[in-house]
């Protein structure tokens, strides 16, 4: 059990932010133990031979590969620095990457149990060229295992926080932080994390704390303690339909809406924006957008910004609509 120190007043300063790097690194320990994230089989089956033969995976010079260890090893903390705002942008996150002081690189990497592979070993000794070597692998990754995805997982992300935002605003800070994940839990001053390879000090008091949803780190969680700033990776909700094929509409609800309008209604059990309805539906962009324009007449369906996107959700009619007729 890790505890990281969270008072009454460090509560003020919790935020939400995507991070395209913490993708990166849960994905690279999904690929590594497949069977322990069967949800995400799917993905590995598409994209391990693209990374393979891109010479990412479990080659001697696959330095991105050496410094994510199978769960539950040591991740070094400066692989995942904090995130500037909500929206991703890896760019920026790789500008961090890139800036990580030489000293900072070589104390995380002390932490790595073993003898140091070759590409870690010239990490260490020139941390200014490897990080520039490892920032253009995480690129590569992200080019050929991630970004063609990125929508879909996207839309999971801005549902996971349009939810938190809710339940915060409904239940307050505890009832946010307890309905994380199983491990985790927030008694008196403390966020306790079920966790036992972390050794996250308490948030300093101009800290605060980070929480990161991703979709790769099911279902576990990650807790690192960099700078001054903690940060919590938990499992986004609706992962387990990341993968799925579009929806089908029960009967019932399409002889009375038409099939599109019902088929857009079963796909929104959770916030979804249009770009992931149409996926889910298989209806085209516009097709989605004139239905959710009727549904919304019709008091079926609300509409909310949620950073660059506008999240559609049922609202309590609609949820009775589709569980009577299901």
């Amino acid at each position: 059990m890790v505890a990281i120190g969270l008072s009454a007043g460090a509560v003020a300063r919790v935020r939400f932010a995507l991070s395209g790097l913490w993708e990166v690194m849960a994905g690279i320990r999904v690929l590594r133990d497949p069977g322990r994230h069967a949800i995400h089989l799917p993905w590995v089956a598409r994209v391990r031979p693209r990374l393979a033969e891109a010479g990412l995976l479990d080659g001697a010079d696959a330095l991105l590969w050496r410094l994510v260890p199978p769960a539950p090893g040591y991740l070094p903390d400066f692989l995942t620095p904090p995130p500037a705002g909500l929206d991703p942008d890896l760019a920026e996150e790789l500008a961090t990457l890139r800036a990580t002081p030489p000293a900072a690189v070589r104390a995380d990497l002390d932490l790595l149990p073993g003898p140091r592979p070759a590409a870690v070993s010239a990490l260490y000794a020139d941390p200014a060229a490897g990080l520039a070597r490892l920032a253009g692998e995480v690129e590569a990754y992200w080019r050929l295992a991630v970004a063609p995805d990125w929508p879909r997982i996207r839309a999971v992300l801005d549902a996971d926080v349009f939810h938190r935002a809710r339940r915060m605003a409904t239940d307050g800070a505890a009832g946010l932080l307890n309905d994380l994940h199983e491990r985790v839990r927030w008694e008196g001053d403390a966020l306790l994390v079920g966790q036992r390879h972390c050794t996250a000090p308490d948030v300093p008091a101009g800290g605060g704390l980070v929480l990161v949803p991703s979709v790769f780190v099911w279902p576990s969680v990650l807790s690192i303690a960099a700078g001054d700033v903690s940060q919590l990776a938990y499992p986004a909700r609706g992962v387990g339909t990341l993968w799925e094929t579009p929806v089908r509409a029960p009967d019932a609800l399409g002889a009375v809406l038409g099939r599109g309008r019902a088929r857009l209604l079963a796909a929104l059990d959770a916030p979804r924006s249009t770009t992931e309805l149409s996926r889910r539906t298989g209806l085209s962009p516009a097709g989605v957008s004139q239905h959710l324009t009727a549904l919304r007449a019709a008091g079926l369906v609300v509409t909310r910004r949620q950073g660059r996107s506008q999240l559609s959700s049922r609202t309590a009619v609609a949820d009775a609509l589709v569980g009577a007729s299901g």
